[in-house]
């Protein structure tokens, strides 16, 4: 059985709810990813920041990327899968949640993310052209 722990990408780097969006994109160029995990002061999960967020959500926003902190576009609780959770339940969560990433939760503790081209190298191919195919409808 394929778990997430198995084909998820380890050590997964956050960006903590008060460092500015403009550190989480200085971050995201640095690591050549398109999205963070957001923690705060506890070291818990708030959300995921992607790339597009501080597109739409900032930069088309008329916001200052300097000044307007990665916690503020946090959204609720964020979707996470275990870490000893099976393929079919990453692709399930994905394509119920349409996301494309997957903070993997080990206990209380972030240990890595799941992202749909980890999903696309380890799992067989109807598997991966059924998530494909839903995420992007």
């Amino acid at each position: 059985m394929t778990t997430a722990r198995d084909i998820m990408t380890p050590d997964a780097t956050c960006i903590g709810a008060q460092e500015t969006v403009l550190e989480a994109a200085k971050k995201m160029a640095d690591l050549g990813v398109g999205a963070l995990p957001i923690c705060g002061e506890d070291n818990k999960l708030k959300g995921m920041l992607t790339d597009r967020d501080i597109v739409v959500k900032v930069l088309a926003a008329g916001k200052d990327p300097a000044r307007t902190k990665a916690g503020e576009l946090a959204q609720g609780e964020a979707v996470t899968i275990g870490a000893d959770d099976d393929a079919q339940e990453i692709l399930r969560t994905m394509t119920q949640h349409q996301v494309r990433r997957l903070p993997v939760i080990d206990g209380h503790s972030l240990v890595g993310i799941v992202a749909q081209a980890d999903v696309a190298r380890a799992l067989p191919d109807p598997q991966v052209g059924d998530l494909l195919e839903a995420l992007s409808s």
